[in-house]
């Protein structure tokens, strides 16, 4: 008998804190965690989460987190963050109570190693500063908020294959800031890579097809990915497998009592 090909679906949804669209005071955190693994996918990727719902999102999803803090929390905060949150989730976000990074995995996914990079370090900011000729208040926005890529490499009955997912940083007039970001996950993530291991590379790019030189850099046979979303920010790219088309869920599907979970959608690829 032939052997089964194992098929992975894979998902990324910038959480936007647990707030909805439009923006209002309470959030719905856990409520988007247990939308997103409903129908039993095999990674998800999720950006925008407050510090202090990393320690949940096992029970929340029943899956295994892996986390990575890019701003933290104000000192002392801790799970008083909920505590404001819940009082008004708008005005209590990143700035109160910190942002992260997640990867969620089904548990037949074992973790082989876990690497992060940032993505807005001082001296990078400095050179690629230079290289756009940013003004300084843009210099100063760009180091306001810290961003991380954070790499995996997951052992499958197939082999192992590396998972990264970045939240980069947004900026709607200079796009040079969060291309500059991507190459940096790109060139990390291709060098974390064995040779010719598959890839994914997800999260929230900030960057469209449109207005975006890197995505397109990634998407040629040099670099080898595939699968960016036609519109929208938010994509998975995969190297080294078969992937279906990019699939975002229609708003219906994070509507819940009237109410539209996150501003961004989630985006899901399969690959094989």
């Amino acid at each position: 008998m032939g052997s089964t090909v194992e098929r992975l679906l894979v998902r990324t949804w910038n959480l936007f804190h647990g707030n909805t669209k439009p923006p209002g005071r309470k959030a719905f955190l856990a409520d988007a965690v247990r939308l997103a693994v409903t129908d039993q996918p095999s990674v998800v990727c999720l950006q925008e989460l407050s510090a202090w719902s990393l320690a949940h999102l096992p029970d929340w999803s029943g899956m295994s987190a892996i986390t990575d803090v890019a701003r933290r929390p104000l000192p002392l905060v801790g799970e008083l963050g909920r505590v404001l949150q819940d009082i008004d989730s708008h005005r209590f976000r990143s700035g109160i109570t910190g942002q992260a990074n997640a990867l969620l995995l089904a548990r037949d996914l074992e973790v082989v190693e876990h690497r992060s990079v940032a993505l807005n370090p001082f001296r990078f900011r400095r050179s690629q500063a230079h290289k756009l000729g940013l003004p300084f208040a843009e210099r100063l926005r760009w180091a306001s908020e810290r961003r991380v890529c954070q790499v995996l490499r997951v052992r499958r009955a197939a082999g192992t294959l590396v998972v990264a997912n970045l939240h980069a940083t947004g900026d709607r007039l200079y796009k040079g800031i969060p291309d500059a970001e991507l190459l940096r996950a790109a060139v990390f993530v291709d060098g974390f890579a064995h040779p010719d291991e598959p890839v994914l590379l997800c999260g929230d790019f900030n960057l469209t097809v449109r207005n975006s030189r890197t995505l397109a850099e990634l998407m040629t046979p040099e670099w080898g990915f595939s699968g960016a979303t036609p519109t929208g920010i938010d994509h998975v790219l995969v190297r080294g497998l078969r992937a279906g088309a990019p699939r975002v869920w229609p708003v219906e599907r994070r509507t819940r009592d009237g109410r539209v979970l996150s501003d961004h959608p989630p985006v899901d690829v399969e690959v094989e």
